[in-house]
């Protein structure tokens, strides 16, 4: 009898085979430069003691009327690369009119308290459920095994109020078929799509043995699982290609689609690339573009981590589609597109 990983490889391997050969490895890179926020130079912390952050990058985002809430990832150490997860807010006319009044102040929402996130709280992402915010975010830390610390990487999630107190914080583990839970040597890269009441539709990128491809599942937000045998391969990655993920939270374009940002890991040169995809109400994909937004020139390509642009915010206003993204882990990007033209972008497969 299989266990839990065994089948989800099982699907995955099969789906691979399906659908491998879709897109084609060229970049088309659409976004306008609007703008960078350089970790210590352009920060002000206000509630902790050291006030410039020796790394700002990988934000979530969430607009709200004309005001963009971002989520910057901060480090504050040379040498154990310890997160946490911040909160500023600029005005959204400002990101498209390349404005920005810097440096922006900013405050720390969620910082490491449990073994699970001991060395961080990595990559958020945010979604709002009624009046509280939701941020999905890796928890990277320790579980305990045997007497011995043993590393891992979990899917976390904390939920706040309109104060940015949390009032509920975990992770995921999965819910097998037999009732038993199994948690992912890894599990990232993830989005929510909808919520209702403690049911929820999620993207996320579990490690199944050796393979790392975006999923699609029925989540619970009260006991923080997703549920085995809802569980689906939606996003894939090709032969040039270590590995893919999900990379943003979702943006709703009708009642049963969704955009959303994803990324891949290149063979050639390590780079992260991304594009769009466009998902139905239970996450199976729908249409797909090849890279659309990647490094480039200097600002982009040399960094603590080169030739990254990574997530975790897209938001529309107005005509135009907002990418914001952590620039080679020691910045944040704001790339700017009109959204029909990235919407013309996706090739449809459904």
């Amino acid at each position: 009898m299989m266990n839990v990983e065994e089948r989800l490889y099982e699907k995955a391997i099969s789906f691979y085979k399906e659908l491998k050969g879709t897109r084609e490895n060229k970049v088309e890179d659409i976004f306008e430069r609007k703008g960078l926020i350089v970790s210590d130079q352009d920060f002000l912390v206000q509630n902790y003691s050291r006030k410039r952050p020796k790394l700002a990058f990988n934000p979530g985002a969430l607009l709200e009327e004309k005001t963009l809430h971002v989520f910057p990832r901060f480090i504050f150490e040379y040498y154990t690369y310890t997160s946490s997860v911040g909160e500023f807010s600029v005005n959204i006319e400002d990101v498209v009119n390349n404005n920005l009044k810097l440096p922006v102040e900013a405050k720390i929402i969620l910082w490491p308290k449990f073994l699970w996130e001991f060395k961080g709280c990595e990559d958020p992402r945010a979604f709002k459920d009624k009046e509280d915010l939701i941020i999905l975010y890796t928890g990277y830390g320790y579980s305990l095994e045997d007497n011995k610390l043993t590393t891992s990487i979990v899917q976390a999630l904390a939920k706040f109020d309109k104060n940015f107190s949390i009032i509920k914080r975990g992770f995921f583990k999965i819910k097998s078929t037999e009732g038993n839970y199994f948690i992912p040597r890894s599990n990232k890269d993830s989005a929510l799509l909808k919520a209702e009441d403690d049911d929820a539709i999620m993207l996320t990128r579990p490690l199944i043995k050796d393979i790392e491809l975006g999923w699609r599942a029925r989540a619970n937000l009260n006991d923080i699982t997703i549920d085995e045998e809802s569980m689906e391969p939606s996003l894939w990655f090709e032969d040039w290609e270590f590995k893919v993920g999900w990379s943003t939270n979702v943006l709703k374009l009708s009642s049963n689609e969704f955009l959303v940002g994803w990324h891949g890991v290149l063979k050639e040169d390590y780079s992260y690339r991304n594009g769009l995809a466009i998902v139905d109400n239970e996450g199976k994909l729908l249409a797909i573009s090849n890279y659309l937004l990647a490094p480039k020139g200097i600002n982009e390509e040399y960094g603590d981590r080169p030739y990254v642009i990574f997530g975790n915010g897209l938001i529309s206003y107005k005509e135009n589609l907002v990418w914001i993204g952590g620039v080679s882990d020691y910045a944040i990007g704001f790339f700017v597109t009109e959204l029909d033209k990235a919407l013309e972008k996706l090739k449809w497969i459904q």
